[in-house]
């Protein structure tokens, strides 16, 4: 134990506190975070029923309830506000949906990173076309198979998530454990093994050449951005500082120089770069000479934030109109959405002019189970016969009844109203004319 007259000296002794610039700050863990959570609710989305696509209906499956192409208002508002969210988000933070949500570039990124750990920091898949420099140390039969085993892995489990955008998790449970079930495309093993195949090629050798050279919606995303589009900015003022230093340039996994980027280059806004340099210069407590910023490229000074928001109001104002519009129409489409759907056809090809069997047709638009009961007005109780006056349907499921008139009706053109309640109070109608040639 120190005595007390060493306790004293080391009291002397001036302790100073810096920050911890760990591994969690930045914009890295906060990146990553967002990119599990994007693949999370890519499974999420339609497992939940929240949005699907029923091959078998046809129809888009909206919170269990299928959205027929008749739901004008739903589908078409729902295209118009997706389309004008996406469109907002470009002209404001440019192409970051590629650094921090595409999944291609969380895959490409992974695989980068798995690379390195398995055949060392410089076995890259280089955009510029050189071949990986593998760390002879690392350069085993064993660490190939395993990084080709994870890969192969990786892909398989990446080509289930299309499945459930179309089957319910019951049924795609059924086709990973090679359960029989009617259900399942008969070719759904093959055009499975064809996804598993093009996501392995894509991350074993792909990767982010997709990004930087062959992917259109990168394109899509650069017809909507401008100078005043989020961006790095380069502090050029204190280029000095960063004279013999290229770690944010090595740090760009899309092999750009963060300090000469333009309104039109591969940037994806990822922020590895300003990570970078803030991590460099944290060990003199003095800011990085690169970060995010909106507004006009001026490369004396930051742009003002109101400036920035002023000309951000003048792009989009057309695209917040659309946005509304798009909003309304769902609201609209949502207030008059039919869980379900009543019509009447001919039942009989018509002999002597004269129709006298109807065919109503019921369909349950719900994911779950419903009763109907089925009233004729317009006709005597003698004048016609049901073949039944109610039916049940399962979950998503399509029914009919027969209704025939009698042809003993005096002769004379009928309003005929076929009405079909549910247990739940909906109430639906459909009106036919039906003419009866008795003398």
């Amino acid at each position: 134990m120190p005595s007390g007259t060493d306790q004293k000296s080391l009291a002397g002794i001036p302790i100073k506190v810096i920050a911890n610039h760990g591994a969690f700050t930045g914009f890295h863990w906060k990146r990553r975070a967002v990119q599990l959570l994007v693949i999370a609710l890519a499974i999420l989305i339609p497992a939940s029923g929240l949005f699907r696509i029923d091959p078998e209906a046809g129809a888009f499956v909206v919170v269990n309830r299928q959205i027929w192409f008749s739901d004008f208002f739903l589908v078409a508002g729902l295209w118009v506000l997706l389309a004008s969210s996406l469109v907002f988000l470009y002209s404001a933070a440019g192409t970051v949906f590629c650094g921090w949500a595409c999944p291609q570039n969380t895959l490409a990124e992974w695989a980068n990173n798995l690379t390195h750990k398995l055949l060392g920091k410089r076995a890259e898949v280089s955009l510029t076309g050189e071949a990986p420099r593998v760390a002879v140390a690392k350069n085993r039969i064993v660490n190939w198979l395993l990084l080709g085993l994870i890969l192969l892995g990786t892909a398989m489990f990446f080509a289930l998530i299309p499945l459930f955008y179309f089957y319910p998790p019951k049924l795609v449970w059924a086709f990973v454990t090679m359960q029989p079930d009617a259900q399942l495309a008969r070719s759904l093993h093959w055009i499975y093994t064809v996804c598993v195949l093009i996501i392995f090629m894509d991350v074993a050798v792909i990767r982010h050449f997709w990004c930087r050279f062959s992917c259109i919606y990168r394109v899509w995303q650069h017809s909507f951005k401008t100078k005043q589009t989020l961006h790095i900015k380069y502090d050029a003022s204190r280029a000095d500082e960063c004279a013999k230093c290229n770690y944010c340039t090595t740090a760009c996994f899309i092999d750009l120089d963060p300090r000469k980027t333009e309104v039109y280059d591969s940037c994806i806004n990822c922020g590895e770069c300003v990570d970078a340099c803030n991590r460099i210069h944290a060990k003199k407590e003095t800011p990085g000479l690169l970060r995010f910023e909106m507004g006009a490229r001026d490369p004396g000074g930051a742009g003002k934030f109101r400036t920035a928001a002023t000309s951000l109001f003048g792009r989009t104002k057309w695209t917040a109109a659309f946005w509304l519009l798009g909003a309304l129409m769902i609201a609209w489409g949502s207030w008059t959405y039919q869980p379900y759907h009543v019509a009447v056809y001919r039942s009989e090809t018509p002999q002597a002019h004269t129709i006298h069997k109807y065919r109503i047709a019921i369909s349950n638009k719900l994911y779950q189970p419903a009763e109907f009961k089925v009233q004729i007005k317009g006709l005597p109780k003698n004048g016609y016969r049901l073949s039944a006056d109610s039916i049940g349907l399962l979950p998503a499921a399509r029914g009919s009844l027969t209704l025939d008139v009698a042809k003993n009706l005096p002769r004379g053109m009928y309003s005929i109203i076929v009405g079909v309640s549910a247990a739940n109070g909906w109430v639906g109608h459909f009106r036919i004319q039906h003419y009866s040639e008795q003398e």
